[in-house]
């Protein structure tokens, strides 16, 4: 497949909306500005005017993604979190307009990512918003570990996203957004020999649970900033981090690895063997900023930064990373 044509953006900026934790006392850097307090709230109980509150952290992941191309800011949304309103709360607290958003991504279909298009939607009213989607994302799931009770992955509703107005774009194949400046991957292939799923998936099929280790429907957002190089954003990376960052360098001929940002789904007794693993097939790439977020796991985040000490950035709500 010959590499697709996608353009050259002049900037881009990420803001984590969702992630897992927040924390106020991270410093920020060149590339990385933070931004955890909400300023002016009034606590009757503490002996001040005004007094200073946090953003909320939540299992889940959502990402603002501003693209420039020339003078033009394009804004998208990546994913959207797991509550009705920890999306939209945020983002009122970090005084970002959800009217500004173009479109909306969702990586895949669990509900950690979807939930917060409720708030999103009952603050937009019927806007017509695009929502690109893979169709395997409807996908009935649990997560169904021997001898434990299994875990529903409940997944957004089909009837009820065009029901609240949102416009419904579904495909497997990538596609371009924004004047050819942002490349959604589509379906991933599983290349790797150890990023094969996660074997206690399944998915409802005719009434009945069968194995499903492979989430078809994870896609990751890829930008190529000019003079940097590539930026991937990815959901929980169900389809595997290297894998995805693969698939960006072979749909787009771009080999130089700005950055890599979001959940790398390493968390977990299953997955602690691959975390070495991990680590050393992404040092091929040799990206200058790596940033797991959400569904990492802790072990996986200290590995991850012994790893790439130069490049490695600790992620919270209300980050911005500048490309």
């Amino acid at each position: 497949m010959p590499p697709l044509p996608l353009l050259e953006a002049d900037a881009l900026e990420i803001t984590t909306l969702v992630d897992n934790q927040v924390d106020a006392l991270l410093p920020g850097e060149e590339q990385v500005r933070r931004n955890p307090w909400v300023r002016g709230v009034h606590n009757p109980l503490i002996d001040a005017p005004e007094t200073m509150e946090s953003l909320r952290a939540e299992h889940g992941f959502a990402a603002l993604v501003t693209v420039q191309v020339g003078r033009q800011a394009h804004r998208l949304l990546f994913d959207a979190g797991l509550s009705a309103n920890g999306l939209i709360e945020n983002m009122d607290r970090l005084q970002l307009d959800p009217k500004e958003i173009e479109a909306v991504i969702l990586s895949h279909g669990h509900f950690d990512h979807t939930g917060g298009l409720a708030g999103l939607a009952e603050r937009l009213g019927k806007a017509n918003m695009p929502l690109l989607v893979h169709p395997g994302a409807y996908t009935k799931r649990r997560s169904a570990p021997p001898n434990i009770t299994p875990l529903p992955l409940p997944p957004p509703s089909r009837a009820a996203l065009e029901g609240a107005g949102f416009d419904l774009q579904e495909s497997e194949d990538p596609s371009l957004l924004f004047h050819d400046a942002l490349l959604v991957t589509g379906e991933v292939p599983r290349v790797t020999d150890f990023e094969q799923g996660f074997p206690f998936f399944q998915a409802e099929r005719e009434g009945r649970w069968e194995p499903e280790p492979h989430l078809l429907d994870d896609q990751a957002v890829v930008v190529n900033v000019r003079g940097r190089g590539l930026v991937v954003l990815t959901g929980c990376g169900h389809s595997g981090i290297v894998n995805i960052v693969r698939r960006a360098v072979g749909l787009t001929g771009v080999e130089t690895v700005a950055g890599v940002l979001g959940g790398f789904h390493l968390s977990g007794a299953y997955f602690d063997p691959l975390i070495p693993l991990t680590i050393d097939a992404l040092r091929q790439f040799s990206p200058a900023m790596i940033v797991p977020g959400h569904c990492t796991g802790w072990r996986a985040q200290q590995a991850i930064a012994a790893g790439f000490p130069e490049a490695y950035v600790h992620n919270a709500v209300g980050t911005t990373f500048a490309f």
